[in-house]
């Protein structure tokens, strides 16, 4: 299995390349693990890598400005139509963003704090309880009321936001929140559901 790991030069990537490296280990199966900053490898170039398994990570700024999401633009618009994909915070926000939603900023940034959320038991959510506490760091956020029709939400906070969402047609999904913080209820499972050799978001839940 290869997975490539775009770092949008956060220092959670570290996190989910740790994490993602134990439960591939785990599975005793032969992978590849590669991680490139956003502006260090081509769409080009993923393409011929051929890639199982593609991760987002966190960032700083704006998903719309490529000065801070490099590559990743190309890759939930090109690559993610055949490839899973999993957008990570500003990987969620440019799920929604290039696909026609809208990102705002939040009239309290939230950095550092935990929110409970509900789910719908569907891809990185399968076989996960609800109201899992998850750990939260941004300021911007996806316009509950502008989300476009082929995006559905998969998960919201117990003060409203959304927390996931998920293409309709294409293996794409993204999580606002870290699940690869300690702090976060289930984040491992969430991370080795996507891992699935078998996942598929709108099915993984149906298991």
């Amino acid at each position: 299995m290869k997975i490539l790991i775009i770092d949008n030069f956060d220092s959670f990537t570290y996190n989910l390349y740790q994490y993602v490296g134990e439960l591939l280990q785990a599975r005793k199966i032969n992978f590849q693990l590669d991680v490139k900053r956003n502006n260090e490898i081509s769409l080009v170039e993923i393409k011929t890598n051929k890639y199982d398994k593609i991760i987002i990570s966190p960032g700083p700024g704006d998903a719309s400005d490529i000065k801070y999401f490099g590559v990743c633009a190309e890759v939930l618009i090109e690559v993610g139509k055949t490839i899973p994909v999993l957008g990570v915070c500003l990987g969620m926000q440019g799920l929604a963003y290039y696909y026609g939603g809208k990102v705002i900023r939040m009239s309290e940034p939230v950095h550092g704090k935990t929110s409970l959320i509900n789910h719908d038991g569907k891809g990185v959510f399968a076989n996960l309880p609800q109201n899992l506490e998850v750990m939260r760091y941004h300021s911007l956020i996806v316009d509950s009321n502008n989300v476009p029709d082929c995006l559905e939400i998969s998960a919201k906070s117990d003060d409203g936001n959304i927390m996931g969402l998920r293409h309709k047609d294409y293996p794409i999904e993204g999580v606002q929140f870290h699940p690869e913080s300690f702090a976060t209820e289930g984040g491992k499972k969430m991370l080795s559901n996507f891992l699935n050799t078998d996942y598929l978001p709108a099915q993984a839940g149906t298991n």
